[in-house]
């Protein structure tokens, strides 16, 4: 080493080795260990403290488990009991909207479980983060869009009310519009569009009718009346389905194109709808195991409505269907009655444009 070196760096490697230090006598001190065993006890020491431990409540909970048991809160379905049946002892009265809801539309035998729909399609709407994998997967369609969820009931009340104003004065069909989510229907890409008055398309060639059809149709069929049972032909995307079942007891729907019946169960699950029943088939030839039918609803438009429809109507039932030519467009809304076994009046009222009604399956 140079002299100018040594004055620079006057310690050599040599004279910064020294031995570790003999451990003292206190067992707990960090401070008796060699350098790297004290750093690494006071780098871990922190972690270990940040982690939170069991709480004396939780402790006496676990060593308790009747404790546990008396002070858990019991759990409430989301579907109302049903008619006549008494509350197990110590039940909980249910106290959430949807549990009013119920209650208050439970009292009509024909009534559907509104509230149980409300409620079960909140936890769907809220359901942000698989909705676009859900939507590639084929699953059930929900709102991409926070603020459309926080909002789809306001919206949705904002749709009846137009509807009001347009003439549809049934209250069941005004409150099965009101609970039904149809952003759940369509695309994620079109759900900012769910709740305007227009027709969009689901694939297939086919579309979702627009709100006030909907509404103009089934409040049509039903004409102040109980609905026991009703048929839907063209089930499309579930939609109107939903909304049928809100007015019917029993609601039977039949699609010819497989994927949409598919994708119709997939958008009606996750609401837990127990009334209606999908077909995959050729809507032409109806139901006749089901027959007869309080009311038909047809989805699609012929030149003419099947006579194997007609048949299958009840005697005082009502049939509201698109007829005419889609090329033409001189599609009219037609209203038709059964007044005998052979008698059917029919009533033309207002112009619309549907896809075609078809035979057979695809």
């Amino acid at each position: 080493m140079t002299d100018e070196r040594a004055k620079r760096f006057p310690l050599a490697l040599a004279d910064l080795v020294r031995e570790p230090r003999k451990p003292a006598n206190r067992a707990h001190d960090s401070r008796g260990k060699p350098a790297a065993v004290a750093l690494k006890s006071a780098a871990v020491q922190p972690a270990q403290a940040a982690k939170p431990g069991p709480s004396r409540a939780a402790n006496a909970t676990m060593k308790n488990p009747a404790t546990a048991a008396a002070s858990a809160k019991p759990a409430t379905s989301v579907f109302p009991a049903r008619s006549g049946a008494k509350p197990a002892a110590g039940a909980t009265k249910p106290v959430s909207g949807a549990s009013k809801s119920a209650a208050q539309t439970h009292h009509a035998s024909h009534a559907p479980r509104t509230g149980a729909l409300r409620a079960a399609a909140r936890p769907a709407e809220r359901d942000l983060n698989a909705a676009a994998t859900a939507a590639r997967k084929g699953a059930p369609n929900v709102a991409l869009s926070s603020s459309q969820t926080l909002t789809s009931e306001r919206v949705r009340e904002r749709m009846v009310e137009r509807l009001r104003s347009n003439g549809v004065a049934d209250p069941r069909v005004l409150n099965a519009m009101s609970v039904v989510p149809r952003h759940m229907f369509v695309d994620p890409g079109l759900a900012a569009q769910a709740y305007e008055d227009a027709a969009l398309p689901i694939g297939h060639h086919q579309t979702i009718s627009k709100p006030s059809v909907v509404a103009r149709m089934i409040e049509l069929v039903a004409a102040g009346r109980a609905l026991s049972k009703v048929l839907e032909i063209g089930t499309g995307c579930g939609y109107q389905a939903a909304v049928l079942s809100q007015v019917a007891t029993e609601v039977y729907s039949i699609e010819r194109v497989r994927p949409l019946s598919e994708r119709a169960k997939l958008n009606l699950r996750p609401l837990r709808v127990p009334n209606i029943r999908l077909h995959y088939g050729d809507g032409r030839l109806g139901l006749p195991a089901a027959a007869p039918f309080d009311a038909i609803v047809i989805a699609c438009a012929g030149l003419d409505v099947p006579q194997a429809l007609l048949d299958q109507l009840a005697v005082g039932g009502r049939l509201v269907a698109p007829v005419g030519s889609q090329a033409a467009q001189s599609q009219v809304l037609t209203l038709v009655t059964r007044v005998s076994a052979t008698q059917w009046r029919e009533e033309q009222l207002d112009r619309v444009f549907f896809v075609p009604l078809k035979s057979g399956v695809i």
